[in-house]
């Protein structure tokens, strides 16, 4: 007999997401964090940002961004995001990544008393070093992180194989970290969302 399918509605919606700036809601490459920001715009949402950051804010589920760009740098890129979404607080005194604190931090800013299915979004390692010391769910994202590093006309100018190779070498390098997702870009953040509250519905723990 066929085993009845699980409504995405049944599943536990996260706790709260914390987003990586560059390189994950915007910046795809993390081009300032590579490279400066130079006289090149990188402040362009990544693919499917957009409607990742509205699917949250309709679902109700509290958000906030990351990174250790300098104060301008990382504000000039969050220029395009929802006015909605903000940075969280990084007090000096605020150990730098992968130390865990500024995830904590993070959430505490978001009001959140609980770890249990809070998520860090991000194609920085380091930040989501961060995550897994903070004991939250991890989603590398393998194609607009640092890892790959390439700007979206270079990354378009791959042939496939070549864009493949490079996708999956990244995503090596995720899982290596010990992540416990990895998606192309945040337009496969709610199918992967989904499947973090089935683990979760399961008893898995991060």
């Amino acid at each position: 007999m066929a085993q009845p399918q699980v409504h995405p509605q049944a599943l536990p919606q996260p706790t709260a997401v914390l987003f990586g700036l560059s390189g994950c809601l915007v910046d795809f490459g993390a081009q300032t964090r590579l490279y400066g920001s130079g006289s090149a715009p990188h402040g362009q949402l990544t693919p499917g940002a957009e409607q990742a950051l509205l699917s949250l804010r309709l679902q109700g589920i509290p958000c906030t961004w990351l990174d250790e760009l300098p104060h301008s740098q990382s504000q000039s890129l969050a220029a395009e995001l929802p006015d909605w979404i903000t940075a969280s607080p990084r007090p000096q005194s605020i150990a730098p990544w992968p130390a865990p604190a500024a995830c904590w931090s993070a959430l505490m800013a978001l009001n959140i008393h609980r770890l249990d299915g809070c998520v860090l979004v991000s194609g920085e390692p380091r930040l989501l070093q961060s995550g897994l010391n903070a004991g939250l769910w991890t989603i590398g994202l393998a194609s607009c992180g640092s890892l790959c590093g390439l700007a979206p006309k270079e990354w378009q100018a791959l042939s496939r194989q070549e864009r493949e190779l490079m996708r999956g070498k990244a995503t090596l390098q995720l899982f290596g970290l010990g992540v416990h997702s990895v998606i192309d870009h945040l337009g496969d953040l709610d199918t992967c969302l989904s499947d973090i509250g089935l683990r979760r519905r399961k008893g898995e723990k991060p």
